[in-house]
């Protein structure tokens, strides 16, 4: 365990840097999906984040009438699908080539653009900069009953980026999501600053090259 107060000190600090140096893409990114498809610029989902409960911060999640591993928040992104990618409500993965994302919408996934808003939700303390990727409530009920393992991930905030992230590339299975797991784990066992730090540089290539990203 590390100081939570050290932690979300430089993570505000380093989302408030974030969000002033890409301003300008912002700008342009909201502009350029408001002009090519019809609906809204951020799309929100509802996401599952920290479990408290080990720790005894929030005893009221053992009371929730569906157990789901953590807090759910509500996730922001700029759209990269049609507004009727999941017209009947059912979770679905993207698949390489979906034909549901949107000309722009394929790019800001190639390049992970469309998840700058997030810097949004580390501001409001859902996230950190670096974790596991958070999932939808009804795929981690699912993952969970396939990966053993899987619910330890929520053991430490979500981060807009992670150790699976810059390894890997998007799920298309569940091996895929195996394979995230381990890497997520071993983030879990390992964390510190200097590795966020490590993180987070590792992130840069990865948006530049389009590594990973579809």
């Amino acid at each position: 365990r590390r100081s939570e107060t050290a932690s979300r000190v430089v993570n505000v600090v380093l989302a408030l840097l974030l969000i002033v140096v890409t301003a300008p893409i912002f700008a342009i990114v909201a502009l350029l999906v408001k002009l090519t498809s019809p609906g809204p610029v951020i799309y929100t989902q509802t996401r599952v984040g920290l479990d408290r409960r080990r720790r005894g911060d929030d005893a009221s999640l053992d009371r929730r009438g569906r157990d789901v591993g953590g807090r759910p928040f509500t996730i922001y992104k700029f759209r990269s699908m049609r507004t009727d990618a999941e017209a009947d409500g059912r979770a679905v993965w993207a698949t390489k080539g979906d034909p549901r994302v949107t000309p722009v919408g394929r790019v800001l996934r190639a390049t992970r653009l469309d998840e700058l808003p997030q810097l949004f939700n580390v501001l409001r303390g859902d996230m950190n900069l670096v974790g596991p990727r958070p999932e939808r409530p009804d795929l981690v009920v699912e993952l969970r009953t396939h990966i053993a393992e899987y619910q330890a991930r929520h053991r430490v905030k979500p981060g807009l980026t992670g150790w699976a992230q810059v390894n890997r590339a998007y799920d298309e299975t569940i091996d895929d999501v195996r394979q995230k797991v381990h890497y997520d784990l071993e983030y879990v066992r390992r964390q510190s600053l200097w590795k966020d730090l490590r993180i987070l540089a590792r992130t840069i290539p990865v948006v530049l090259f389009r590594k990973g990203g579809w």
